[in-house]
């Protein structure tokens, strides 16, 4: 089958799963800008998005997801790597044109895939598996020692991001995240045949503002909860409510 014997054929799986997974953080940022406003409203997504059979069903394709788009990353780099053959030992200058990441994807994805296993352990093994296998699971607790639920997703972030090794930790996996998708956006168009010759430069910029505004989303909640704001905005948001 082309798609997985061909290399333009691995490219477009690597483009469309991408394109989904950058879907799937658009969701997640938005999800979680919601703990920055209501304890309570982020919590009740979380209980949604629990050990429900949907939620697992999803949680298991998004695996699928990034199972393949990982492999494939890595199934393309050695592709390349052997195409180079003994030109890969040549010292050669770095063309001008060529954006940072694009040569550093394989050391980017490295460091997303690590901070994606600290995120796993952080967050969906403390819930959704803390869930589906309660004895496998030792309870985190809080602040004054007690217990913290699963569904209490809201508890976990303020957890972790008291911790200021953390808040570095995510905010260079966040970059990390960011220069990866910003190459990929625009070059998942190009790979599906979006981009001509006028658009190719518009979806540079128009992948560029989207990937930050997502990232932002991200950075804001740690940010927001590092520094101790994020009370604050939630009493801004129920006196905001009260007085509707």
């Amino acid at each position: 089958m082309w798609l997985t014997n061909s290399s333009i054929g691995r490219k477009v799986i690597m483009s469309v799963t991408g394109m989904a997974l950058i879907l799937f953080l658009t969701f997640h940022g938005c999800m979680n800008v919601a703990a920055l406003f209501s304890k309570e409203a982020y919590n009740t997504i979380c209980e949604l998005l629990g050990a429900n059979w949907y939620a697992i069903v999803a949680t298991m394709g998004l695996a699928v997801l990034a199972l393949l788009h990982i492999v494939y990353a890595f199934i393309l780099t050695w592709q390349n790597y052997k195409a180079r053959g003994n030109d890969r030992y040549a010292v050669t200058d770095k063309p001008a044109k060529v954006e940072w990441a694009s040569q550093n994807m394989l050391a980017l994805g490295i460091i997303i895939l690590l901070g994606l296993l600290l995120h796993l352990y952080n967050f969906w093994y403390n819930m959704m598996f803390a869930e589906l296998f309660p004895s496998l699971v030792t309870p985190l607790t809080d602040a004054a020692g007690n217990a913290i639920t699963p569904s209490d997703g809201f508890e976990f972030i303020r957890l972790t991001f008291s911790n200021p090794v953390f808040v570095v930790l995510y905010l260079v996996w966040f970059a990390a995240i960011w220069f990866h998708l910003c190459h990929g956006f625009w070059s998942a168009i190009q790979t599906i045949g979006w981009s001509g010759h006028v658009w190719f430069h518009r979806w540079r910029i128009i992948g560029i503002v989207y990937v930050t505004c997502v990232m932002l989303m991200f950075v804001a909640v740690v940010i927001g909860f590092a520094t101790g704001c994020a009370p604050s905005l939630q009493e801004c948001g129920q006196a905001c409510c009260g007085g509707c």
